[in-house]
């Protein structure tokens, strides 16, 4: 069942990374005694990195022509790109990444803990008490993007609820992605929009184009503190001022 397609004006998307992503600047400086080993530790990252490699010859799954050069946080969307997750997302497989994004930043939030919980809940501890880490501190950065092009569309109906089941991660996403792929290949997609799995009520959208994420520009940074309790782990947010 293919889905239909609609033309959206989505601006102001909503997409956290960890912040540490979000740098312009190498964190191998750090780590170099000077100019001429960073530019060694550079050389050696570079063979390394799936995102310098993508850009230079192409992944798998997508190819050089399609990332984008020259632009403000290039380096930011062709990451998400370039740097798939090893079991894939709902949406996109461990060959090809893609950017991911919510309408609210609460949404990215629900999006985001939920997966940072369950990594959390697997972990083995064994001098702890629940034999779990008891506490965790990640920071984010909010990234923005604006978007305005033609997006399969999907609802929660009967016939498309087997594409956004919540568990069990990862097998639930093997019927996603194996829509998206055919959407990619067939129906040459630029991706697809469909409700928030982790915030009823809300709308997340993925993009498989890397040239129509426009204006990427961070936001704010946040700092989410989990807590372990009784049956998993309580999150709090606070908002930091970006360096």
């Amino acid at each position: 069942m293919i889905p239909p397609t609609r033309r959206f004006s989505l601006p102001a998307q909503h997409r956290l990374i960890p912040s540490r992503y979000s740098e312009q600047k190498t964190v191998l400086a750090e780590i170099a005694d000077d100019e001429a080993m960073l530019e060694q530790l550079t050389l050696l990252d570079g063979v390394t990195n799936d995102r310098l490699q993508g850009e230079l010859h192409g992944l798998a799954g997508i190819g050089p022509y399609e990332l984008v050069y020259g632009i403000p946080h290039a380096q930011i969307v062709n990451a998400a790109f370039a740097h798939a997750h090893e079991q894939g997302s709902r949406f996109s497989d461990a060959t090809r990444g893609a950017w991911y994004a919510a309408d609210e930043l609460d949404t990215s939030i629900a999006e985001v803990t939920y997966h940072k919980k369950r990594r959390l809940a697997e972990i083995v501890v064994p001098e702890l008490p629940q034999q779990r880490p008891d506490r965790e501190m990640s920071t984010y950065d909010d990234w923005l993007a604006d978007f305005d092009a033609e997006f399969h569309v999907l609802q929660s109906t009967k016939a498309l609820a087997p594409y956004l089941l919540p568990e069990p991660v990862p097998g639930c996403y093997a019927k996603p992605q194996k829509l998206a792929q055919q959407l990619l290949s067939e129906h040459h997609s630029n991706g697809i929009v469909y409700p928030s799995v982790r915030r009823r009520g809300h709308r997340c959208l993925v993009c498989f184009r890397p040239a129509l994420v426009y204006r990427p520009r961070r936001e704010t940074r946040l700092e989410i503190t989990y807590t372990a309790i009784e049956d998993g782990y309580r999150h709090r947010v606070r908002r930091l001022r970006l360096p």
